[in-house]
């Protein structure tokens, strides 16, 4: 006897008829439907041969900062000048309450759209930690949920920032309060290398926080040259660093937006320093296309990072949301699907296999980043899991389907109906739901 059975499902890897068995949380089986049709179950879900999906993962966001659009006004130039300064008008007034509701609203969000772990950024330059303690709070709460693993993000720079700006009696550098953050229990090391004063200062905040990182055997997520100048290259510094330390996959670079500027000779030097490091990294399509390339008139870059070359050398790519209707960015809404389609069309990835990989790029690479224990659809693996109203990855894409069921450890803790609309034509369907229906 079973606790679930998910009948007549397509897993991601196009086998189809595939019966999906549950006890304990965990994964049973998965076996043709021919082999577990007599089985029983407490709950049987019938998928109709929809397609049944490891969870979506978002390998880079901003959960502190996230849902607090208008506050304390609107980023009218939509730029990331803009998004910084109002950041700093925020932060002042930011209670852990408000940033505790709005996260807790975002991770409900998540949640109904099969998004269950998520690798957030979390400000470390504050005297306060306020951020920190916030969201370590979130995680607490939102476990049974989702996973949440934290970074301890100095964004404005771990050498730059002075907390006697913020707090004259602080006595405490940027580099103190960020491993406070980790004492606290925050779970990976974050930098910003391209944001300190010089190119000098970047390197050594990778050398620094790198070795910290190796100390404490934890991760790396460093924002590293999220600029369009061509010249930020700390990314050779973090896979050089990784390397010196035996870092290699624990570190992750994210955005990596200057190397679309980087001339190709340089790069045929730099992708292959990456993957033989083993450093992996994240682009966040729908924050690059938007954000970078501003100073451009025509022709106008389009700011993401260079994925289809990362792959083809062997690193791990996942793509991120980075930001939903903050300071830098008024739309989102906790939709991976939408960041595999921008992804797809910013990258030209509209092969078969490509399209796959960008599906790939929201679930299975983003957890290999996060390092999820027992992801994925095989006996032993958590049993979590997205039904949706697609019967294949390209196809949910394309739709940015709907998420019938939402299973996590073997529960239905979301579910949706079926996306269909009724048509009143003489002579056509009584319905429509965008499918080609042969």
């Amino acid at each position: 006897m079973f606790d679930l059975i998910v009948r007549n499902a397509t897993l991601p890897d196009g086998t189809a008829g595939v019966d999906v068995a549950v006890v304990g949380g965990r994964i049973s089986a998965v076996e043709p439907h021919a082999v577990l049709r007599r089985a029983r179950a407490a709950e049987v879900i019938d998928a109709h041969g929809c397609l049944l999906s490891p969870p979506f993962v978002d390998a880079h966001f901003h959960l502190d900062a996230t849902l607090s659009l208008g506050l304390p006004r609107v980023n009218r130039s939509g730029t990331l000048l803009e998004g910084i300064a109002l950041w700093g008008e925020l932060k002042p007034t930011l209670t852990q309450d408000a940033i505790i509701a709005r996260a807790m609203q975002y991770c409900d969000w998540a949640a109904a759209r099969g998004l269950l772990a998520i690798r957030t950024h979390v400000d470390t330059c504050d005297p306060r930690l306020l951020a920190v303690e916030a969201l370590l709070e979130v995680k607490r709460r939102v476990w049974p949920t989702l996973d949440l693993q934290l970074v301890a993000f100095p964004q404005d720079g771990v050498l730059r920032y002075d907390p006697r700006r913020d707090d004259p009696n602080c006595r405490d550098t940027a580099l103190q309060l960020l491993n406070q953050a980790l004492d606290l229990g925050v779970d990976v090391v974050g930098g910003i290398p391209h944001f300190e004063r010089t190119m000098q200062e970047g390197a050594e905040s990778v050398r620094l926080l790198c070795e910290e990182a190796a100390r404490r055997g934890l991760r790396v997520d460093m924002h590293c040259d999220e600029t369009d100048d061509p010249m930020s290259r700390h990314v050779e510094t973090l896979a050089g660093e990784t390397r010196r330390l035996g870092l290699g996959g624990r570190v992750n670079g994210s955005h990596l937006t200057s190397m679309h500027s980087m001339d190709n000779y340089y790069v045929s030097k730099l992708i292959p320093l990456i993957a033989e490091a083993g450093v992996s990294a994240v682009a966040n399509p729908l924050i690059n296309i938007t954000i970078q390339g501003r100073h451009d008139t025509y022709p106008r870059r389009r700011g993401m990072t260079r994925v289809p070359e990362l792959l083809a050398a062997g690193v791990t790519v996942a793509f991120g949301h980075d930001c939903v209707m903050d300071p830098w960015y008024s739309l989102g809404s906790a939709d991976m699907l939408e960041v595999a389609s921008m992804g797809l069309h910013v990258a030209q990835m509209t092969g078969q296999d490509a399209m796959r990989a960008c599906y790939r790029a929201v679930t299975e690479a983003p957890a290999r980043i996060l390092g999820l224990d027992g992801y994925g659809i095989a006996p032993g693996c958590h049993a979590d899991m997205v039904l949706l109203q697609a019967r294949d990855p390209v196809e949910a894409i394309r739709l940015r389907a709907t998420r019938l069921k939402v299973i996590r450890r073997g529960r239905v803790i979301a579910e949706s109906a079926p996306q269909v609309a009724t048509l009143r034509v003489p002579g056509r369907p009584a319905t429509v739901d965008w499918t080609l229906g042969r």
